[in-house]
């Protein structure tokens, strides 16, 4: 692991949530991993419909959770040391903005009338928050297993990402597609998911991580426009399809529009809205070819996929800073390099780099040296593995 600056975030690990909880609450808990994820490819095209290829990875978020026999749910951020105490009859948004991705699944769960019971949680873990890497996504799908297990729901996998993505938007505010909740669940180890977020297809495909590193640069800022222009990229996308529809009545979302039919009606799009729907079709079509590279061994390939994806959230979709360029610019520059592209939803957060796994440590040297250089700031780097999702974890002796 790469020395970070956020130190004390790595030293959570199971373990230590699991004596956090019985030092706070007596008996032994259930311990769940749940792990963050990494986009390959494909990004911001999940809430329109179209492809994503995401990864789980070892960063993760760990719970150890019981049921209590009350009426009332006991949180505690371990990271964090904050506590929240919540009747199960008065579930609301919180002023703590952690316990609302717990509660807003907790209320999910009420929404269907499922039998609840009051329970402890404890959860922590080494997800660096802002680096785009899900943790949000993590504590929702972390603690929808965790009561599915616990209550016997039966609930299956596909329903668990939906409730969680729905604890999104409701308690978080943020209109998140799918594929955040979705890779934190049905990740597989050593392998990439494509997901069709408007069928929920997904087809996975081998990723050799022992040549190829994921690596990840985090730009260590987060500009404060990226949740409110986040959900300004929605409804501009919205009112791209609303267009489009009044020539092509099929067009539901831009996944169903081509580039052709984009380019028809770009004056009456405006430069904007053209702009932005021709960036979702041209994704789509990357992640297309990004899996047949990926099937074909071609690793170069792919790489330039990515910073085709870069190029275009940059200049099209207009969600990068010059901090994420500055660093896809510095990883263009170095030896085995495949590609590199900011990844999550922009304005900060990590570029996502795929590296040979011989050139790792001096990428790594390159980068952080490249970084100060430039905008002299320092630069956390972590790298990861690819991993299975959402599980149960055995408790150490």
């Amino acid at each position: 692991m790469h020395p970070s600056t956020s130190a004390h975030l790595f030293s959570t690990t199971p373990e230590s949530v699991a004596t956090d909880f019985r030092q706070r609450f007596s008996g032994e808990p259930l311990l769940v991993r749940a792990p963050g994820r990494v986009n390959l490819i494909g990004e911001h095209t999940d809430y329109n419909n179209g492809f994503v290829l995401p990864a789980a990875v070892d960063h993760a978020i760990y719970f150890a959770v019981r049921l209590n026999g009350s009426r009332t749910i006991n949180l505690v951020s371990h990271d964090l040391q904050e506590t929240l105490s919540v009747p199960l009859d008065a579930v609301q948004p919180s002023d703590h903005a952690w316990a609302n991705y717990i509660l807003g699944v907790v209320a999910q769960l009420q929404k269907r009338n499922l039998p609840l019971e009051g329970f402890d949680c404890v959860f922590g873990g080494t997800i660096p928050i802002g680096a785009g890497m899900s943790s949000s996504a993590a504590v929702e799908c972390g603690m929808a297993f965790a009561l599915n297990h616990l209550l016997n729901l039966g609930l299956e996998r596909m329903e668990l990402a939906h409730m969680a993505q729905k604890a999104e938007h409701e308690y978080a505010k943020v209109m998140c597609g799918l594929m955040d909740q979705f890779a934190s669940l049905f990740g597989q180890a050593n392998h990439v998911v494509r997901l069709d977020c408007r069928s929920l297809e997904y087809a996975y495909f081998p990723f050799d991580t022992t040549t190829n590193r994921i690596v990840l640069c985090n730009s260590g800022v987060k500009h404060s426009l990226a949740s409110s222009e986040y959900n300004l990229r929605r409804q501009e996308c919205e009112q791209g399809v609303k267009i489009l529809r009044s020539h092509y009545p099929n067009i539901s979302s831009l996944r169903d529009a081509t580039l052709a039919q984009v380019e028809a009606h770009r004056q009456e799009l405006g430069d904007v809205v053209y702009r932005r729907c021709s960036y979702v079709v041209e994704e789509n079509e990357r992640v297309v070819r990004a899996c047949q590279h990926l099937e074909a061994g071609d690793m170069k390939s792919f790489g330039q996929e990515m910073y085709g994806s870069h190029a275009g959230l940059r200049d099209k979709y207009e969600v990068s800073c010059r901090e994420l360029d500055v660093l896809v610019e510095a990883a263009r520059t170095h030896r085995g390099v495949y590609g590199a592209r900011m990844m999550g939803g922009g304005f900060g957060g990590c570029t996502i780099n795929l590296v040979a796994a011989e050139q790792v440590e001096s990428f790594i040297q390159h980068m952080t040296a490249a970084y100060q250089q430039q905008l002299g700031l320092p630069l956390e780097i972590y790298q990861a593995t690819i991993v299975d999702g959402v599980g149960l974890m055995a408790p150490k002796a």
